[in-house]
């Protein structure tokens, strides 16, 4: 194994992406890797037929713990089991009664002969097989959880947010530097087939020319709080071990200061980091609005909406960048749209949405078809009779192009593969822990921007440790 692949910053050796691009670069042609990445996205890479008669050696099992197995974890467990090669050894959740029983249940079902604990210490000091843990416990544990499963000589995948204090992520990234272990955040994204052809298509083809402004949502319905079988219900000494004051309140710690970030983290660190990516920059300076004039103050302690405008300095110039998360409404849900001034990209993890939109005065894009970056056009249907002329005030629909690639997993798998690949020394991280600080910094300044009441300023040292 080499475990030390992928733990450096993609602002110093463009990271897991440009590696990843190498793999086609040599002996295999454009055309070629996207009929690959399509049938990755199918998950036709995967069959027996694909990888060979004899499928996965015995030598690339890998040993894994689950560190959480609430709702996220549950959703971290479903795309595992869609994994060859994977055998979980624990499952860890103080909620014994219910989120333990039901994950290592349906473990079990599927052949995995694993112990349970509830806590991780425990864990760490009975399971001598490990190869890595999987961490997707609520925020405030992640750095204290990750750090010390990195000094037991595991490799580990820790959900996003990082941490709920830069202080916490600082530890998480020295530890990942001192022990030389790998270490993923959860920023899914950067190994989803779709995200990574539309890096490619920006920076291969620059499609929108000059990139002016970025658009970004995450938008929720109005939630009722997370309840519980009463008759499953934590004992009150065994919250308070583990930093929660109710029984209501672990349910729903995201709402909580000191346990999570509100909606801006929990949703908003997703899209956020993609702003980075996209435009291989970190932002300059931030101003946001929040409020809590919804829920109750009481338990909701977070802002319920937010809106929030980043500065970004990239080669071309500044580009401005507006985000906002609503959890009273769920209008046109979730996406990211990089506008520029030959055309725009749309694209949302959510399956099927998404296309690129080319402005009147851009190059012909039929080239980028021919060699299968987009879909042939759809032209939009014509707003006036043939040969009217139009009011100043109308325009004509920019024609849309679909990207020409699928993808039909689950969100999480190709992000968990690339993990599992990295520990079996085949390729690099996706998301180091050097990027996810980068995203922690700054995400983490939205709710201090709102409670300043004013812009504030990045530092560049701020996004290095």
């Amino acid at each position: 194994m080499e475990s030390g692949k992928g733990m450096t910053s993609d602002r110093e050796d463009k990271g897991g992406t440009e590696n990843r691009m190498d793999s086609f670069r040599k002996g295999i042609d454009r055309r070629d890797f996207l009929r690959v990445t399509a049938a990755a996205g199918a998950g036709l890479m995967l069959s027996p037929v694909a990888l060979g008669q004899t499928g996965r050696s015995k030598s690339d099992d890998l040993n894994i713990a689950l560190l959480g197995s609430g709702a996220q974890g549950q959703v971290l467990l479903n795309a595992c089991l869609k994994v060859p090669g994977i055998r979980f050894k624990a499952v860890c959740d103080i909620w014994t009664e219910y989120n333990q029983k039901r994950a290592a249940r349906l473990l079990k079902k599927y052949g995995h002969d694993l112990n349970t604990y509830e806590d991780y210490r425990e864990m760490l000091d009975r399971e001598n097989d490990l190869d890595a843990v999987i961490i997707a416990t609520p925020d405030f544990w992640h750095a204290d959880q990750t750090v010390a499963c990195l000094r037991a000589g595991l490799n580990v995948y820790c959900e996003k947010e990082m941490s709920n204090t830069l202080e916490g992520a600082r530890k998480i990234v020295k530890a990942a530097r001192e022990t030389g272990k790998l270490l993923q955040i959860g920023h899914q994204r950067r190994s989803n087939p779709r995200y990574l052809h539309c890096y490619k298509l920006l920076k291969d083809t620059k499609i929108l020319g000059r990139i002016t402004v970025i658009n970004g949502q995450w938008n929720r319905s109005v939630q009722p709080e997370l309840g519980w079988p009463k008759k499953y219900a934590i004992d009150q000494a065994t919250l308070e071990k583990y930093g929660f004051k109710s029984m209501r309140q672990y349910r729903n710690w995201r709402w909580y200061r000191n346990l999570g970030g509100g909606p801006i983290v929990d949703l908003g660190s997703h899209q956020i980091d993609i702003f980075n990516w996209f435009l291989d920059a970190t932002p300059r300076s931030i101003m946001a609005s929040g409020s809590r004039s919804y829920y109750d103050k009481k338990t909701h302690e977070w802002y319920d909406t937010v809106m929030a405008i980043y500065d970004y300095e990239t080669r071309e110039g500044i580009v401005k960048a507006f985000y906002q998360t609503i959890t009273t409404n769920s209008s046109q849900g979730y996406y990211e749209s990089f506008l520029g001034d030959e055309g725009t990209l749309l694209i949302s993890e959510a399956g099927g949405r998404g296309g690129v939109y080319r402005e009147p005065s851009a190059p012909d894009w039929d080239k980028w078809v021919k060699i299968d970056y987009l879909k042939a056009p759809i032209e939009p249907e014509p707003a006036t009779p043939e040969g009217a002329v139009l009011d100043i005030r109308e325009t004509l629909a920019p024609p849309q192009y679909d990207l020409a690639v699928e993808f039909k997993d689950p969100y999480h798998k190709p992000h968990l593969e690339n993990f599992f690949d990295a520990i079996r020394g085949k390729t690099s991280l996706s998301c180091p822990p050097e990027i996810g600080y980068e995203t922690a910094v700054a995400v983490l300044k939205v709710n201090q921007a709102i409670e300043a009441g004013s812009i504030l300023d990045f530092k560049a040292e701020e996004f290095k440790i």
